[in-house]
């Protein structure tokens, strides 16, 4: 048996996966809004009223849970179900509405022996599947870039409070910097800088930055909140280079070349469902270990980087 605490968008994502890997579950939501579009949309009823009314019920302690509720109820919610007892948790992304939450989030789950993988999903894009395998026959990342641009005159009009806004970096941001790194490795030396111009939700606004990781590539990075851009990452191997933009497809410059060729890919799994999520779930249902599942450590040992990129040591 599966939790699913949350019964909103990503929660019917969720369900979808289990669905057709015939895997029982039980859905945990709060108010009969939600529950009523959940159930229109799957066919599932949800529990509402809240986990911590679901507890008191004393359920039999699930196998696993996956965490799927807004950012400012994460850390919160994952809390109720290390203390309940649960040992596996998948935890939306970015695990915590701010650093401090993410450190004291993994500080109790090592005390507790709970095993907590942040669902950072676009890790099992079939883009990123296969740029992994290309680079790994092509001996490896010589080098890569990649680009965080965020579309502010967008975000400005989503129903997000002031403090998911005042984190943005971290809220959505981190979504393509992990993947980055992901790709190429772990910072070993590296030197950011920012402006001074902010945005208006007192954010920094424009971000570069360089260096090295731990498996030798170099590397670059860039955004412009208060101008053009978008997500993008490019990874050079002996080969050519490959290149995400968007980040569901995946395309290949030839060295030598000045022509850029989509490469195609048997993504069926990421058409059927959202981009990622059937190979991420497979994943954190199963009991082999898998480099794409990043644990909460893991996470919370990134907090350094994203502080660099920030300039906020």
């Amino acid at each position: 048996m599966v939790w699913i605490v949350g019964a909103g968008p990503l929660a019917i994502e969720y369900s979808k996966v289990l669905d057709s890997l015939r895997i029982k579950y039980s859905v945990i939501g709060r108010g009969k809004k939600s529950a009523n579009k959940f159930r229109l949309a799957t066919g599932h009823y949800a529990f509402t009223g809240g986990l911590l009314n679901f507890l008191k019920t004393k359920p039999v302690i699930a196998r696993k849970a996956i965490v799927a509720v807004n950012i400012e109820d994460l850390k919160d919610t994952t809390t109720k179900l290390i203390n309940y007892g649960i040992k596996n948790i998948l935890l939306e992304k970015p695990g915590g509405l701010n650093f401090q939450q993410v450190e004291d989030l993994n500080i109790l789950a090592k005390r507790k022996k709970v095993n907590i993988n942040v669902a950072y999903n676009r890790r099992f894009y079939s883009s990123t599947l296969k740029a992994k395998d290309l680079i790994y026959r092509d001996g490896g990342i010589q080098s890569f870039n990649f680009e965080f641009t965020e579309w502010i005159h967008s975000i400005e009009k989503l129903k997000k409070s002031k403090k998911v806004l005042k984190n943005w970096f971290f809220a959505n941001s981190t979504h393509v910097v992990d993947l980055a790194f992901y790709l190429g490795g772990m910072p070993k030396d590296m030197s950011s800088y920012v402006s001074k111009k902010i945005l208006w939700n007192n954010s920094k606004a424009i971000f570069s930055g360089s260096g090295e990781t731990t498996r030798g590539a170099m590397f670059s990075y860039s955004a412009n909140w208060k101008s053009a851009g978008r997500w993008s990452i490019e990874l050079l191997s002996a080969k050519g280079k490959y290149i995400l933009r968007p980040l569901e497809q995946l395309f290949f410059q030839k060295k030598g070349s000045l022509e850029i060729k989509e490469i195609k890919l048997i993504n069926n799994f990421d058409k059927k469902f959202k981009p990622g999520f059937y190979e991420q779930i497979r994943a954190f249902l199963s009991n082999k270990k898998d480099d794409g599942l990043l644990s909460l450590t893991e996470h919370h040992n990134m907090i350094s980087v994203y502080k660099k990129i920030l300039n906020d040591n």
